[in-house]
């Protein structure tokens, strides 16, 4: 009798199996941890709006303590002198402003834990020929350590407008790095149907006016702040705000028609079903959401509960642009071909 033939495709295949569970793990955990780091921008800009920002006057530590005071009673009597930032006596205690400020740097430690478990989940990819997933989810974990130590500075300075840019730009580098190492660790490419000479260029341009967009924005906030010292009535902060808010409503308008334009164009170039159109079209309903928060902003007085949002509304537009880009410059295969209805 002969004996029967070894199927040799067996183990292989088990191990294919395992890898692929490996794969979609980091990539699932890799979106988990791009979502936590958009819910800490929303944390961030509450602390903002509700002027939170040095409710812990030093770091890491909270008014000298690990777990922050709830009174006052809690607080030596010289506590304004004693926490003094910037050779200025702090404000006086507000346990509210305080806790709100300590849930936030619990919220960073928690996305520093989610990255580095993003980390620790791309290892398997350095035995795979795409070595670079788990080198930039570690850059990824390096920068949001640059990132805390970029918070202390900006507690420091007093909330330093600059210090508050550089630390949000930091926050869309992070971002920016885990999109694209969740976007390379999968393999699929996008069809474009027909040719088009300024895609990238425009593709390029719209992050640029997103950028600049974000920075004044940061600056628009702090206009308002010192404004608001000055005059009470919020509803003619908006006029008050001189050419800084002029500037950021102009720009976010060219951010808007180039949203639309892109459209255009990816509506000639790709399928109607295709990931880059549908990406478009979630980038035009973001962005007309976001000018809707910011008219309620100028219009009614910068109501505290909406600034948050149209922070984070600004941050999710950025994002999806560069995840768009992403797919543009790394996962586009033109045919040249008559497009399909």
């Amino acid at each position: 009798m002969a004996e029967p033939k070894r199927n040799v495709w067996v183990q292989p295949k088990k191990k294919f199996v395992i890898e692929i569970k490996k794969q979609i793990r980091f990539r699932r955990f890799g979106i988990a941890t791009i979502a936590a780091v958009f819910f800490l921008i929303f944390i961030g800009g509450l602390v903002r709006s509700t002027g939170s920002g040095m409710g812990c006057p030093d770091w890491p530590k909270c008014f000298g303590q690990w777990v922050p005071p709830s009174d006052i009673s809690e607080l030596p009597a010289d506590y304004k002198t004693k926490f003094a930032v910037a050779g200025k006596e702090i404000a006086d205690f507000d346990a509210y402003k305080t806790w709100v400020e300590y849930y936030n740097r619990l919220i960073g430690v928690v996305i520093g834990l989610f990255v580095f478990l993003t980390v620790i989940f791309s290892l398997p990819y350095l035995k795979s020929d795409n070595k670079k997933i788990f080198w930039l989810s570690f850059l990824a974990f390096i920068l949001v350590g640059f990132q805390g130590w970029i918070g202390s500075k900006v507690v420091s300075t007093d909330l330093a407008t600059y210090m508050v840019t550089i630390h949000m730009l930091i926050a869309l580098v992070i971002v920016a790095l885990l999109i694209y190492t969740v976007s390379a660790s999968q393999d699929f490419t996008v069809v474009q149907l027909q040719a088009h000479p300024h895609v990238k260029a425009l593709i390029g341009l719209s992050i640029f006016i997103a950028l600049v967009q974000t920075v004044t924005g940061t600056q628009v906030r702090e206009v308002i702040d010192e404004i608001a010292l000055r005059i009470d009535n919020r509803w003619v902060w908006t006029e008050n705000a001189g050419n800084t808010f002029l500037f950021h409503r102009s720009w976010s308008l060219l951010n808007l028609l180039s949203s639309v334009y892109m459209i255009v164009v990816f509506r000639k170039i790709f399928l109607r079903n295709s990931i880059l159109y549908k990406a478009s079209l979630a980038l035009l309903l973001l962005m007309c959401t976001q000018a809707l928060t910011g008219a309620i902003l100028s219009n009614l007085g910068f109501p505290g509960q909406f600034q948050s949002i149209h922070l984070t509304l600004g941050s999710l537009t950025i994002g999806l642009q560069i995840f768009i880009a992403i797919l543009v410059f790394t996962k586009v295969e033109i045919k040249l071909e008559n497009k399909k209805a």
